[in-house]
């Protein structure tokens, strides 16, 4: 399984984490490159020092218990109905789509995503957090990680 493949599921882990942690709902932003990767998320204050240890613990506790990410493939109504808003993110899917692709780490994280993900969050290895930024004027938070 590609570097790229197992960073990107990872942002699903580390969005779960920061959910848990720091009640956020919405992503505003992903980028990955490589073992690198950057989730902005939409929150309205700087973390603490130990609000950031712990989302990196929580992601790593989901990766090191190995539960199975699911790819699902459903109506986009359907979806809708058994997750709600949940599945969306700031950017916004069109209308037109009716099918969507959904990244499920049940009881954690559930997204619409088109991505590759990998089958188990122990695929993942591990997860460090190397920078966050909180940019009070756009109300996000970027965390930016690294996967080994």
């Amino acid at each position: 399984m590609s570097e790229e493949v197992r960073t990107h599921t990872a942002l699903h882990v580390l969005k779960g984490a920061a959910a848990k942690v720091l009640g956020v709902k919405w992503t505003a932003g992903v980028h990955v490159n490589g073992s690198h990767g950057r989730l902005t998320v939409q929150i309205d204050r700087k973390p603490t020092e130990d609000e950031v240890r712990r989302v990196e613990e929580e992601a790593n506790q989901k990766i090191e218990a190995n539960v199975q990410v699911e790819e699902l493939e459903m109506a986009r109504s359907e979806a809708e109905e058994r997750w709600g808003d949940l599945i969306y993110d700031v950017f916004q899917i069109p209308a037109s789509i009716t099918e969507l692709k959904i990244c499920h780490i049940p009881g954690w994280n559930v997204n619409a995503c088109n991505k590759d993900h990998c089958q188990t969050t122990g695929d993942i290895g591990s997860l460090k957090i190397s920078k966050t930024r909180y940019r009070a004027g756009k109300g996000v938070l970027e965390i930016s990680y690294d996967i080994a």
